[in-house]
């Protein structure tokens, strides 16, 4: 019995394992490289195929620390997609396109990964399936184009448009992270700035006032006593500021309530607000249209649109408007519904919904919203250099003012 069921149990090929091989050519020079192979007996096989005569053969040793390459980041997969597109529209099949790709991969864990999708994909499974079992790395987005695409023939097709939609987002993701940072880096170093000053300067000045005899100024008294509880409980703050921001990323995970009432009041931030909405927007469009001219349903596309808007209430609004779409409603009609979608956009999409053609609407929405980011973040940039130079001065110019104040007491008084 457990033999029949290991006769029908399917072939799967084994992992590939990386090997580093030395050996001598035709002409007598020594040679060095690497190969993927299922066994050193393979590789040394190709070798000889190719008139190497190997001496060395062996598992490439891992890094001393880690597994050797960072994680997988968007960025990778992007490239990556890029990549499968441009050789399968030149006519290189899958699987090796797979294993070309994996070949040239210098992070390890990507490389591990596609390598899993050419055996896996070797061993007959479609790429959707493959795909499937990597949900982190493919979203449900990504998985349900290359499922459109498998169905109708066209994958090479898609991949291509997977492959652009993916640098246009990373590129607005980058664009969104530049424009948060601004703001972030203005507010840290001036906390820095005032942190070294109350702990190593203003303590000097103090010193110097010991003697002084008469009352201080209450603002000095103030900076004062800031300076000692700052020189004796640094660390405490330090630790406090620490835990402050882990927990409240944690909880960001944790509820949901939280996460949407965060994203709500970034919306109504001054300037970096509606750099926000404009992503917001750019995202959703530019993702439903993919989805859309992939041939994914209307309502299905929404389902999957909603969670890459990268904000709790758009998200919370394309959910509406899926089941607004799916009991009858037109999409612009739905879209003015929830109150969010400028007039512009939804005239858009009325447009093409009427012309038949949504998608082509949608695309042109997205690269407005997408250059309208660019503008708010090109102009941000050229705001922050004076915003830094005023916020920084103020606050370094009040803690000179507090030591000098005295000074000015003492000669007023002796004039």
């Amino acid at each position: 019995m457990s033999a029949a069921k290991t006769a029908t149990k399917p072939n799967r090929p084994n992992p590939l394992t990386l090997f580093v091989w030395e050996g001598k050519d035709r002409r007598g020079v020594t040679m060095k490289g690497e190969q993927s192979a299922k066994s050193a007996n393979m590789v040394r096989a190709e070798l000889r195929r190719q008139g190497i005569t190997p001496d060395v053969v062996k598992v490439k040793p891992k890094p001393l620390f880690g597994a050797g390459g960072g994680s997988i980041k968007p960025k990778d997969i992007a490239i990556f997609s890029r990549q499968l597109a441009t050789m399968m529209k030149s006519g290189v099949p899958i699987v090796n396109s797979l294993e070309i790709i994996a070949n040239g991969q210098k992070n390890q864990k990507m490389k591990d990964l596609v390598e899993t999708l050419h055996a896996d994909i070797g061993s007959g499974s479609s790429i959707y399936e493959a795909m499937s079992k990597h949900p982190v790395q493919f979203d449900e987005l990504y998985r349900n184009l290359v499922k459109a695409g498998e169905s109708a023939g066209v994958l090479e097709t898609v991949l291509d448009t997977i492959a652009t939609y993916k640098e246009n987002i990373e590129s607005l993701k980058g664009k969104i992270k530049k424009a948060l940072f601004y703001p972030a880096t203005i507010i840290a170093v001036a906390i820095l700035v005032c942190g070294i000053l109350l702990v190593f300067v203003v303590p000097q000045f103090r010193e110097a006032f010991q003697n002084y005899g008469a009352d201080l100024p209450a603002f000095t008294e103030l900076v004062f006593g800031l300076s000692a509880f700052m020189v004796r409980w640094w660390w405490a703050f330090a630790l406090f500021a620490a835990a402050a921001i882990g927990g409240f990323i944690f909880a960001m995970k944790r509820s949901p309530a939280l996460a949407h009432f965060v994203d709500r009041m970034m919306l109504k931030l001054p300037i970096v607000g509606q750099v926000l909405h404009n992503a917001s927007i750019a995202r959703f469009s530019r993702t439903l249209a993919v989805t859309f001219a992939a041939g994914v349903p209307l309502v299905e596309a929404l389902d999957t649109v909603a969670g890459a808007t990268g904000n709790q209430v758009y998200e919370q609004a394309v959910h509406r408007m899926k089941n607004d779409v799916a009991v009858g409603y037109p999409v612009n009609v739905a879209m003015k519904q929830v109150n969010l979608f400028p007039h512009m956009v939804v005239q858009m999409t009325a447009i093409g919904e009427e012309a038949g053609a949504l998608d082509t609407m949608l695309f042109k929405v997205a690269e407005f919203y997408e250059q309208e980011v660019n503008n708010a973040v090109d102009a941000l940039s050229s705001l922050i250099e004076p915003l830094v130079m005023v916020v920084i001065g103020t606050m370094v110019g009040a803690i000179v003012i507090a030591m000098y104040l005295p000074i000015f007491k003492l000669a007023m008084t002796v004039g």
